[in-house]
């Protein structure tokens, strides 16, 4: 919102809020419902420009567009969070109660120059975005997932649980699809690296892709599912569907909370099981975070090869420590060794990503999962990011280099007709 210097924001907001009033009383609902975003944007622009004449008030016209963007964000739009959804540069919006606003910017949180008027005015925003759904959000169900009509992923939780207001928080999705050479440019993977998990895609390995949260999952995610050949049946599954496929036989799963009389859940693992009578060539889980895992090895295990999902972890190692604590929670009596025998068939490849210090995310590792040694799953890191400093503005220094090792299934790329050199295993400098 810029305010020309002529009036104060105080008489700004009061003639906001008076013709807010004056515009819900006169827009009938049923014309808001039917008539398009354009046909409202003008009546709101018509009425506006009306209202300031009547009044006679001296507002120059920067002002006067202001006013317009405002009131219509307010009555078409999510009011507040129209000016942050706009904003191209910035990629997670964290609201903290009503007057706490931060986004996230270049990697780095930063406390945005805007509010809402109350906590029901949140409040009023977060049922915008949740009811098209078929979501709600009250006292007996404080929380809730949910995503805008762009991709981008949605949070709320109010109070009680929310100690100081309510709390939103929203992953935005850029409108520009990002490719492997958007990552080589942006520094995040190099040449090699997309050359290898394409060929691993393609021979269809089974892939885990492994970070914390906000490194860059979903992205990497989405971007190695473009290598996945065009003739294939595809199933994604997802809690809140964000993965964007651009195959032509990809069919969309996505979880369903219960009701408010607590019934209709269908989770991630339902959704699992069922996509293994679907007939999938491959199943794509956008996180797994619980019981589920289990199913997902399974399928991995029995035909459902070249399958890939995430889930939270910061080494390779703690991943498969993970994905064993995640089986267990399916609440099958299984010993750990089998839990382990399970991880190391099913998975042959684990993507490690990394938000670091400068706010950059980069791929840090790529592991392959060899097996298993006595009661061990036995990993060997393929390419590793190595940090070497940090340079006078902040930005970490780094390069990533090849181990020297060459995968176990290596000689499958041969086999599948792919040309992969084993050159760019080397290390720099060789490998004496």
């Amino acid at each position: 919102m810029s305010v020309e210097r002529e009036i104060s924001p105080q008489v700004y907001l009061a003639f906001k809020n008076r013709v807010l009033t004056d515009l819900v009383q006169e827009l009938d609902e049923k014309f808001m419902e039917k008539t398009d975003q354009a046909s409202l944007r003008l009546r709101v622009e018509t009425l506006v420009e009306q209202k300031i004449h009547d009044e006679k008030l001296p507002f120059s016209r920067a002002v006067r567009l202001s006013l317009i963007t405002d009131i219509a964000d307010e009555l078409l739009g999510y009011g507040p969070l129209e000016a942050p959804l706009r904003d191209q540069t910035i990629t997670e919006i964290m609201i903290n109660g009503p007057q706490v606003v931060y986004v996230e910017r270049n990697g780095k949180i930063e406390r945005a120059a805007i509010h809402f008027r109350d906590e029901a005015h949140l409040r009023q925003v977060i049922d915008r975005i949740v009811t098209p759904l078929g979501r709600r959000i009250d006292e007996s169900s404080p929380m809730v997932d949910a995503r805008l009509p762009d991709g981008s992923r949605v949070n709320a939780i109010i109070p009680p649980l929310a100690l100081d207001g309510s709390v939103l928080t929203i992953r935005k999705f850029g409108k520009h699809r990002l490719t492997p050479d958007d990552l080589v440019r942006l520094g995040s993977i190099t040449p090699q690296m997309v050359a290898f998990v394409a060929a691993c895609v393609r021979i269809k390995l089974n892939v885990l892709v492994s970070g914390g949260t906000g490194s860059g999952k979903t992205t990497l995610l989405n971007v190695l599912s473009s290598f996945i050949p065009p003739g294939e049946r595809i199933v994604t599954i997802e809690d809140a569907a964000e993965l964007r496929l651009q195959q032509p036989h990809c069919v969309r799963l996505e979880a369903r909370p219960a009701n408010i009389e607590g019934k209709g859940l269908i989770g991630i693992r339902d959704l699992v099981r069922n996509a293994l009578r679907m007939r999938p060539d491959r199943i794509v889980v956008g996180e797994c975070r619980g019981g589920e895992a289990l199913d997902m090895l399974q399928a991995m295990n029995t035909g459902h090869d070249g399958s890939l999902t995430t889930l939270h972890a910061n080494t390779p190692r703690d991943c498969t420590s993970r994905l064993e604590t995640m089986v267990m929670m399916a609440g099958m009596e299984l010993p750990s060794r089998a839990i382990r025998e399970q991880i190391a068939s099913a998975i042959q490849l684990i993507v490690q990503v990394a938000r670091l210090s400068d706010g950059s995310r980069k791929v840090i590792s790529v592991t392959e999962v060899q097996g298993m040694e006595g009661q061990v799953i036995t990993l060997q890191d393929l390419f590793v990011f190595r940090q070497t400093n940090v340079d006078a503005q902040g930005r970490v220094v780094g390069q990533m280099e090849s181990t020297g090792l060459l995968p176990k299934f290596y000689h499958r790329f041969a086999t599948a007709g792919i040309n992969l050199p084993a050159e760019i295993f080397q290390r720099p400098g060789g490998n004496d």
